[in-house]
């Protein structure tokens, strides 16, 4: 049972970007981002995060099969290049190896059985698992919220399901436009002052297109009336931050280590997307904890964690 303690529901009072930004000033910092710290692990969020980064694995190896069995069966090379580019990016080394098994495999099977059954039986697996992925998202948004309870299972899993069509789309095309730029451009042969403004463009789309993501999974996910989504865009701005600079650590970990695949030899692609997956799932977390206790401080509750007579 989480121990983190319930945030009082606020949005009566129409919370918005300027009372966040209010209540931001007048908090100290260090103490903020402690308070947060604490109602992140109060949640058990680490627990989430672990559970949610298997799911986001589970579903992104058959969304990269759906992705090139459209590909093949639109008969655009260009697309199954843009995706490449991106898993070398995304995921360089043993990472990107398994990433590309899968790519491999997803041009395989609908050159085999044409275009349109990879695609159909990629998209069905990746909603499947991605609608998991979501429902999991609740699971951990309502714990560091202090809700005990789920939505119900239809309901649950009906929400789980808009997510991921919503939220999940934007999330993909953000990493697409962030990583594979230099592939897209190549893509649509762009010239010379146009490659230029699509470097440089790439960047406030593909960040807005994260912000968005996240915006909507902490305004959908929790099971409970949320503020604003102009309060909300703090903690999924730093859920942002925080996803870039683990996502950049990561890359040059992998880049620096050459023991990596020595170490973990044929396990090493699984080892990297896993850890890629779970390091996503604690900058959401993160966030939401951060969200969660800037609310809980502006409704006069700032104590993140339940007392032990209380639980009692």
């Amino acid at each position: 049972m989480s121990t983190a303690r319930s945030v009082p529901v606020t949005r009566d009072e129409d919370l918005e970007g300027g009372e966040a930004l209010q209540t931001l000033r007048e908090t100290e910092g260090r103490r903020l981002v402690r308070d947060a710290l604490v109602r992140f692990r109060a949640a058990d969020s680490f627990s989430h995060s672990r559970a949610l980064g298997f799911q986001i694995t589970l579903t992104l190896l058959p969304a990269l099969i759906a992705v090139i069995g459209l590909a093949e069966a639109l008969e655009q090379a260009t697309a199954r290049r843009v995706v490449q580019e991106t898993i070398n990016a995304l995921a360089p080394g043993a990472a990107g190896d398994l990433l590309t098994d899968a790519l491999r495999q997803g041009t395989s099977t609908a050159r085999q059985e044409s275009g349109e059954a990879a695609l159909t039986g990629g998209l069905l697996a990746a909603l499947v698992a991605g609608t998991t992925a979501m429902a999991q998202i609740e699971r951990g948004a309502n714990r560091i919220y202090g809700t005990e309870r789920d939505r119900p299972f239809l309901r649950k899993y009906g929400n789980a399901l808009l997510l991921t069509v919503t939220a999940g789309v934007l999330a993909v095309l953000a990493v697409v436009i962030l990583v594979g730029g230099q592939a897209i451009r190549e893509a649509i042969g762009s010239s010379e002052g146009l490659d230029v403004a699509l470097k440089i463009a790439r960047w406030p789309i593909g960040l807005a297109l994260v912000v968005g993501s996240v915006a909507l999974l902490f305004a959908y996910a929790p099971r409970r009336r949320q503020p604003e989504p102009s309060w909300l865009a703090f903690g999924a701005a730093l859920s942002a931050l925080l996803w870039l600079v683990f996502m950049g650590l990561l890359k040059l970990y992998l880049d620096v280590a050459d023991a990596f695949g020595a170490t973990y030899g044929p396990l090493a692609g699984t080892i990297g997307v896993l850890l890629w997956s779970f390091l996503v799932s604690i900058a959401l977390f993160a966030g939401l904890a951060f969200a969660a206790q800037l609310e809980a401080i502006r409704a006069g509750v700032p104590d993140p964690r339940l007392s032990r007579e209380h639980n009692e």
